[in-house]
Parts: structure tokens; C-alpha cells; sequence
């Protein structure tokens, strides 16, 4: 079991952002499962600490809960739901990181959370229909910042051909563009607010190919900020000089003193015979004496 876990933190430490994603969601999502396991063995009908974790539609309580803007695109609590993001998130994100660097493809999966979540809020509290939802409607699950990336590929590489199982070769683009059909025909359905926020990721993804065939990179804003928060808490250490001597004070004392009358035998032999007497040892001795 150790050696399981050793393995575990190895790989994640030294995999790249698209392992380190699908182990942040898969992590998270084993212990939202094993503490509502805990809470129904106590009786514990509902699951409190998931409200704290999904986006809420309502502005009022998302002013309660801002980070609810982040952890939400790496919650899920269904084993399918998790499963099938992660799937489309490992196969779309190595076919992004074939044309992408790594910040680029970490910078799309936050910036798609974001356009799927304004969306959701955006939807919820315009259109008549979801007005009685708000209050009790909420979103949680990675599907828009895989979304982004599945459009971002497929739009920046349009002539990519990829093979279906029981279908067979069909450009990318295509199968963008029929999840993007099924989106926009579900948004009515009971799981609105995701089809709504698929389409957010979806059109975040678009814009990001469009800019990325232009020469810019729509991610590099979002990664700065990334960065400054992840230094935020890192203190540069302070350059510390320390002068260790190699006596004790014992020895420092006694080397002193043989100094000083070294340096008074030699004045006398001065005073007795004169500068010319000394010798060539005892004339640097004397000379360094001086500039100290």
C-alpha cells in the first residue's frame, strides 16, 4: 500500500498538467464519494459540503461562495459523469498538447471553466424559464473545461482526422460540431445549466484556435496571474553570510598574545641593531603587523 502511494505521488509529480488534472479530479471526487459514504452511515441524508464546492446559479449566494467559480469545474459526484469527462479530457487534452504547450493547455481547461460558468449564471438569471431555478440550481463537473479544449483542437486543426469505434474516420470539426448541436437542443432539458455551460467552454475553446491561428496566446494573461498567486507564498530566501571561525576564543587569545611579542622582539632587536639586522620573515611579519 505504501509503495501504491509512493507510485501515486510520483507519477503525479512528475506527469504533466494533463495527468495532474485528471488526478485532482479523480482525487476530489474519491473523497467527496468517501465522505458521503460517512455522513449516510450517520444518518445523514444530505451531502452539506458539496454546496460549498458547486456554483450556485443565484449571484446572492455565489457573493457567499466566489471560489465556488473554481472548484466547481473539478467536482463531480456521479461515477459516469467523472468517467466520461475524464476520457474526453485524457484523449482531446494529448491531442491538444500535440499542436499546445502544457501552460497553454492548463490556461484553456481554467479559462473554459470560466466561460461555462458566466454561461450558467448568465442563462439562469435572464432567460423567463430558468428564473424560478435560480435559488436551487447548481453546477458542478468538468464537462466546459474539456469542452474548450475538444473545440480548441478541433477548430485550430479542422482537416484532423480521428477514428470512431462502429463509425469509422470522421474529421474532428465534425464531432465538435454534433456535441455542439446536442447542446444547444438540450438546454431546455433537465440538465440545462451543463448543456449551457458546455457551450460556454465550446465557444471559449473556438476563440482560443481563432487566436492561436492569429499568432496570440489567449491563455498567457490568465497564466500570469496563475503564477503570481502559486509564488505568492514563496519567500525568496535572504542570502545569509555567517563567518565561522576555526579556534576557540582560548586559542584566538593565546595566538594574539605570541603575536604581540613576536612583533615587541622585533622592535627591540630594531632599538639593539638596527632595521638592516632583521630578517627577510622578520621584516614581513613586522610590515604586516602595521596594516592591521
Amino acid at each position: 500500500m505504501e509503495n501504491f502511494i509512493s507510485n501515486l505521488k510520483g507519477s503525479f509529480r512528475h506527469g504533466n498538467i494533463l495527468v495532474k488534472l485528471i488526478y485532482i479530479n479523480v482525487g476530489l471526487f474519491i473523497l467527496i464519494r468517501l465522505l458521503s459514504v460517512l455522513l449516510l452511515l450517520f444518518n445523514a441524508q444530505n451531502i452539506p459540503f458539496l454546496f460549498y464546492l458547486q456554483l450556485p446559479a443565484s449571484l446572492e449566494s455565489l457573493l457567499y461562495r466566489p471560489w465556488t467559480i473554481v472548484t466547481y469545474m473539478f467536482t463531480h459526484y456521479e461515477f459516469l459523469h467523472i468517467l466520461f469527462n475524464m476520457l474526453w479530457l485524457y484523449w482531446f487534452g494529448a491531442l491538444f498538447l500535440s499542436a499546445f504547450n502544457e501552460r497553454q493547455l492548463g490556461g484553456l481547461y481554467l479559462l473554459g471553466g470560466f466561460a461555462g460558468a458566466f454561461f450558467f449564471i448568465l442563462s439562469y438569471n435572464l432567460f423567463p424559464y430558468f428564473r424560478g431555478m435560480v435559488d436551487f440550481s447548481y453546477l458542478m463537473g468538468a464537462s466546459a473545461s474539456v469542452m474548450a479544449i475538444v473545440f480548441a483542437i478541433s477548430f485550430y486543426q479542422k482537416d484532423r482526422i480521428i477514428n470512431l469505434f462502429l463509425i469509422g474516420r470522421v474529421k474532428l470539426i465534425y464531432l465538435a460540431l454534433f456535441t455542439l448541436v446536442i447542446d444547444l437542443l438540450a438546454i431546455t432539458s433537465e440538465n440545462a445549466g451543463g448543456h449551457i455551460a458546455h457551450i460556454g467552454g465550446a465557444l471559449m475553446g473556438i476563440w482560443f484556435a481563432s487566436q492561436a491561428q492569429a499568432g496570440k496566446d489567449l491563455t498567457a494573461s490568465l497564466n500570469r496571474i496563475v503564477d503570481w498567486f502559486v509564488n505568492l507564498g514563496k519567500r525568496k530566501p535572504k542570502m545569509k553570510v555567517t563567518y565561522k571561525r576555526t579556534e576557540t576564543d582560548y586559542e584566538y587569545n593565546a595566538r594574539k598574545h605570541q603575536e604581540e611579542e613576536d612583533i615587541n622582539n622585533i622592535l627591540d632587536k630594531i632599538k639593539r641593531s638596527g632595521y638592516q639586522s632583521l630578517s627577510a620573515e622578520e621584516k614581513k611579519r613586522l610590515f604586516d603587523s602595521s596594516k592591521k
